[in-house]
């Protein structure tokens, strides 16, 4: 689901990671040892008897004989056949090195490895792996509770600071030509929307049924249809109002007006629904409705002053709504509180309100994290010098500043690339992925202008951040101040992200061995097919050598060897001539002992003549 509600729920991804109970990992019995042993023994054993068995049939199974016919056709070869061989095999290793490329770029991953991890090893080991490791009960207990860990590090949370579609997102498409918001994240929204604005009483009114509907459209100029059908009905309508302003009104002057209309009607019906709240369960689902829609209204209310400059009044708005709505935590106003605090610089109520939600207990973000991490800076930025820091060491309040940069840095790495501008930012998207390159988008779009006017700060972070990776335990199996940086990030961001955004990747992932591989066998043969398409009187020196030490190690293989050339030459005639058998014996057995090829070629147009050289 797509927002994130309640006080524990992010929890666990703020507190430190529990250690494990010592009874949950027994060392193996003498059994599990026994017979991992005898399973190695079994493996030696076969190896050896095959080995004796290939030993004893070589007579019978004319290796020798078998072997020599091998070197003699590979010898009769031409320097075309090895140039052909050589291109096809990095051809070949050449498209698969870029389908490995292409599929670790898309999925992480390796194709190759994922394949003989998947199905391979399965049948080659036949699931006596597990068993002789650890007990089925344990291991199924440690996989339940790793899923439940990547469940709620995974979690989708609504942005508390996402934009208008119509006055914002919309225009942006206007000028650009490019789409924001990818269907993932719209999609999220009208499940948001048809969580907090219908219920199961809406067939009571004709006005509520038809905007049930319209938050299900997918095309905006039906929702939008749908919205006025909802206002001829009844003109109280808030939720179509609420429509109309997040996607019609094209400024922001236009979306505060509607959004006053909304707000007559909304606080008309809640004190209707307060007064029937304890008739029936009916009437206390419509409260919960109207509840969530008078919030939502007051809350877009108060984003819109903000962005006419009227900050003020949006600190107001924003801590009458959190007093009058304590419940409502998932929709994080306290994040748009601090934001308007900082533009106006009143620090000291920010401090104040960092030390009610930066709670262990409380889920942790971005805004939290760097906010706290600037207001420790702040107190030193202007006068810090790395040089200076370097010479006298660091001061108290530095140490503080820098370890506050650190634990920020540690919750979201992404985020300081951003502040640092060497990554281009975007509009941010309606929904983020905690920890991930989306929330570090948004909370750098809004929280950038706060960074550059206090003095010194991006300095102090550009010359601290980085130091908190080696603080980190790598690979990243536990964490410092936070669980471990979870895995699943990358693939909730790329669905959350514009495709024409470069998603930040975190950790670094390392090539698979494959890709290596199948580069260096594409490159090697690629090399060698070169070579021997140029210079194939050198290369036949090379591949000539190897055989060449065959045959002195093994002189009843060189004789097989010369039998068979005998045999293949037989008949055949050189410039013409017929060469009798003990001609052809005479001429083998001396190139032989002199170590030369008995044929060759003389060039590409002659025929076969007499090695006479070297």
């Amino acid at each position: 689901m797509a927002d994130g509600g309640g006080l524990g729920e992010g929890a666990p991804a703020a507190a430190a990671p529990p250690a494990p109970a010592p009874s949950l990992s027994p060392s193996p019995g003498w059994r599990e040892r026994l017979r991992a042993g005898l399973a190695g023994t079994w493996a030696s054993l076969w190896f050896v008897v095959g080995l004796g068995l290939l030993y004893a049939l070589r007579v019978p199974l004319r290796l020798c004989e078998n072997l020599a016919a091998v070197t003699v056709f590979l010898n009769s070869l031409t320097p075309k056949f090895y140039v052909a061989l050589t291109g096809t095999c990095s051809l070949i290793s050449g498209l698969i090195f870029i389908f490995e490329w292409w599929y670790f770029h898309k999925h992480g991953t390796s194709f190759i490895e994922q394949v003989s991890v998947s199905h391979l090893r399965p049948l080659m080991m036949g699931g006596t792996e597990r068993s002789s490791s650890e007990p089925a009960s344990l291991s199924s207990n440690r996989e339940s509770e790793t899923s439940r860990q990547n469940v709620s590090e995974c979690k989708v949370w609504r942005n508390p600071l996402n934009l208008f579609r119509g006055a914002e997102y919309r225009r942006f498409t206007w000028v650009t030509g490019k789409e924001p918001l990818t269907y993932h994240d719209m999609n999220l929204s009208a499940q948001d929307h048809q969580t907090f604005f219908t219920c199961d009483t809406d067939f009571l009114r004709p006005s509520d049924t038809v905007m049930q509907k319209a938050w299900r459209e997918r095309n905006p100029l039906a929702r939008i249809k749908a919205a006025y059908q909802a206002l001829e009905l009844n003109n109280d309508c808030a939720s179509a109002y609420i429509l109309l302003a997040e996607e019609e009104a094209t400024t922001i002057v236009d979306v505060e007006k509607l959004f006053k209309q909304a707000l007559k009607a909304g606080e008309t019906i809640y004190r209707r629904s307060q007064q029937c709240q304890h008739q029936s369960p009916q009437h206390e689902a419509q409260l919960k409705r109207d509840t969530n829609v008078l919030a939502y209204i007051k809350r877009r209310l108060a984003m819109c002053a903000r962005k006419l400059g009227r900050i003020r009044e949006a600190v107001k708005i924003m801590r009458d709504l959190m007093k009058e709505f304590p419940p409502l935590t998932m929709w994080n106003i306290h994040e748009n509180l601090l934001e308007s605090l900082l533009e106006l610089q009143a620090y000291a109520d920010v401090q104040a309100v960092l030390a009610k939600y930066d709670d262990i207990s409380l889920p942790k973000s971005a805004a939290i994290c760097y906010t706290a991490a600037l207001l420790k800076t702040r107190t030193v930025s202007d006068k810090f010098s790395p040089e200076t820091a370097s010479r006298r060491g660091l001061s108290t309040a530095e140490i503080n500043a820098v370890e506050a940069i650190h634990r920020a840095v540690e919750f979201n790495p992404h985020v300081p690339k951003y502040l640092l501008e060497m990554k281009s930012l975007i509009l941010p998207p309606e929904h983020i992925q905690k920890r991930g390159d989306s929330e570090a988008v948004a909370y750098a779009f809004f929280h950038l202008q706060h960074w550059k006017r206090i003095e010194g700060a991006l300095n102090l972070l550009q010359c601290t951040w980085e130091g908190t990776f080696r603080m980190i335990p790598y690979p990243l199996e536990k964490g410092h101040l936070f669980h471990p940086y979870p895995s699943c990030t990358e693939t909730a961001d790329k669905e959350l992200l514009p495709t024409f955004h470069q998603v930040s990747v975190y950790p670094k992932k390392e090539l698979p061995f494959f890709i290596y591989f199948t580069a260096g066998l594409c490159s090697s043969t690629a090399v060698i097919a070169l070579f021997t398409h140029q210079f194939p009187e050198i290369m036949g020196v090379f591949a000539k050598a190897g055989d060449r030490d065959t045959s002195e190690a093994h002189p009843s293989l060189r004789t097989s060897t010369l039998a068979f050339h005998l045999d293949s030459v037989k008949g055949r005639k050189i410039h013409g001539r017929d060469l009798s058998l003990s001609h052809c014996w005479m001429r083998f057995k001396q190139t032989a002992l002199e170590g030369r090829t008995p044929w060759r070629k003389r060039d590409e147009s002659s025929s076969w003549g007499y090695n006479s050289g070297p």
